[in-house]
C-alpha cells in the first residue's frame, strides 16, 4: 500500500462505516477517535477517513471545532482537490442546470447534493453567490472561485460569509466581491414569467430564494383572475408570479421594508404595479388584523422562515405553523386555496402537514390536499442527508 499523502483519523468502533460507504456525507465529532492528533487537525484540512479496522473510507475535510467533524469529499483516497477537483464537480452540476432551465437563474451548487459539502452557490445571470460554509471551502475559496469562473464565465462573485451555518463552523462573518466589481443596485431574475429584484450585497441569503419556483408556478396557475394574499413575501415571491400569470390584485406582507421596497421594484419591472399592494408589519398580526377587517382572497399563501431549524426547536416551530394556518384559514374564500410552507428540515412532511392540518380546522375550516412541493431540480435532494430536502410546501383547498 502506497504512502497516503494526507493525514488519518478513524472512526470509534460503535460508529457504523456502512453508512459513509452507502453515501452519508457526515461523521459526528461523537463518531470519531478523538485523539490529540485530531483535536489539533487545522479546520478544513485534508484527512483519509478509516473504520475501526483501518480500512480506509474515502477522502474528507476535517473541522474538530464542529459537531459535524469530518465531511467527506471524495471515495478515492488519492483523490488530489485542487482547481481542477473543483472544476469537475462544478462542470457537472452546471450540466444539470442547463438541462433544466433556458436561462442562468437557478442555484447552481446546493452543497452536499452536489458533492461540494458546505458551498452554496446562486446563479443570477452574470452575477455569482457564493456561501462557503465549511472551513474547508473558507480555506479553499480561491480556488474554488477561480474554477467557477471558469465553468460558468461570470463576471462577478460575491462571497456571502454571513449566518449560522458560519459560526458552528468557527467562521467569521464576511460580505465581500471577490471577483469583479459590485452591481448597481439590486440584480433582474427572471422567473415564471415575473421580474424579481435580488439584493445580492444586503439582502437576506443569496438575495433571492430560488427554491420555490414550481411552487410559485402552481400557485400562480390557480390564481388566474382572482385575489392573492402572499404573507411572509420576501421580494414578492408568490404574488408576483400571480400577477405575472393572470392574477387581479395581489398584497405582499412581510416585516421587512426594505424587501418590500424591492417587491415593489420587481411589480414595476414585471409591469403589474398597478394590481400590487404592500403591506408592512409583523405576519401574525396582519393576518389577525385581516380577519378582524373581513377581508378575504381567493388563494392565501404563507412561506414563512424556518420556525423549527433544529430538532430542539422543532415542537414550538410546529404550533408556530399551527397558528399561521389557524389565522389563514378564515381568509380564504369557499373553493380558495391556503398555501402552506415550511423549509425547517427539523420538521419533517408528516409532522408539518399535521401542524397544518389541525390549525385549517382549528380555524374553522374543512380542507382537502391538493398538491405537495418541494424544491425544485436546481436544489437536488441527497437521498441518503434528509437535510437537504428541507423545503415543503403543501396546498389545500378550502
Amino acid at each position: 500500500m502506497t504512502q497516503l499523502p494526507y493525514s488519518i483519523v478513524r472512526l470509534l468502533p460503535k460508529a457504523k462505516p456502512q453508512v459513509i460507504r452507502h453515501g452519508f456525507p457526515w461523521v459526528f465529532a461523537n463518531e470519531l477517535v478523538m485523539d490529540r492528533r485530531t483535536k489539533g487537525a487545522t479546520p478544513g484540512s485534508l484527512v483519509v477517513l478509516e473504520d475501526a479496522d483501518r480500512r480506509p473510507l474515502g477522502l474528507g475535510t476535517i473541522n474538530p471545532l464542529s459537531k459535524i467533524a469530518v465531511r467527506m469529499l471524495d471515495f478515492d483516497t488519492d483523490a488530489v482537490i485542487d482547481q481542477a477537483w473543483f472544476k469537475a464537480k462544478l462542470e457537472r452540476a452546471l450540466q444539470h442546470r442547463d438541462a433544466c432551465y433556458d436561462e442562468p437563474f437557478y442555484r447552481l451548487v446546493h452543497a452536499e447534493a452536489d458533492g461540494l459539502p458546505g458551498i452554496i452557490i446562486d446563479r443570477f445571470g452574470d452575477v455569482a453567490v457564493i456561501q462557503p460554509n465549511a472551513a474547508y471551502a473558507e480555506a479553499m475559496i480561491e480556488m474554488i472561485v477561480a474554477a467557477l469562473v471558469e465553468v460558468t464565465g461570470v463576471s462577478t462573485v460575491i462571497k456571502n460569509g454571513t449566518g449560522r451555518a458560519r459560526s458552528l463552523e468557527g467562521l467569521d462573518e464576511e460580505m465581500v466581491v471577490v471577483h469583479g466589481t459590485a452591481p448597481d443596485g439590486p440584480v433582474p431574475v427572471q422567473m415564471n414569467g415575473a421580474t424579481y429584484m435580488a439584493d445580492v450585497m444586503g439582502g437576506q441569503k443569496t438575495g433571492l430564494f430560488l427554491d420555490q419556483r414550481p411552487n410559485h408556478a402552481f400557485a400562480a396557475g390557480l390564481a388566474k383572475g382572482g385575489k392573492v394574499l402572499d404573507v411572509f413575501s420576501h421580494v414578492g415571491g408568490f404574488s408576483l408570479a400571480a400577477l405575472a400569470n393572470g392574477a387581479a390584485s395581489a398584497v405582499a406582507v412581510d416585516g421587512s421594508a426594505p424587501a418590500l421596497e424591492l417587491a415593489k421594484a420587481g411589480a414595476e419591472a414585471s409591469g403589474v404595479a398597478d394590481k400590487f399592494e404592500t403591506r408592512h408589519g409583523d405576519a401574525f398580526d396582519v393576518l389577525e388584523a385581516l380577519g378582524a377587517e373581513g377581508e378575504t382572497f381567493d388563494v392565501v399563501v404563507c412561506d414563512p422562515p424556518a420556525f423549527a431549524p433544529s430538532k430542539q426547536t422543532a415542537e414550538k416551530g410546529l404550533r408556530a405553523y399551527e397558528r399561521v394556518a389557524r389565522l389563514a384559514a378564515p381568509l380564504v374564500k369557499e373553493g380558495g386555496y391556503l398555501v402552506l410552507c415550511s423549509c425547517s428540515h427539523a420538521a419533517d412532511l408528516k409532522r408539518f402537514r399535521d401542524a397544518s392540518a389541525r390549525g385549517i380546522g382549528r380555524g374553522g375550516r374543512r380542507s382537502q390536499l391538493v398538491y405537495t412541493g418541494q424544491a425544485g431540480p436546481d436544489h437536488p435532494l441527497l437521498p441518503q442527508l434528509a437535510e437537504s430536502g428541507y423545503l415543503k410546501a403543501l396546498v389545500f383547498r378550502l
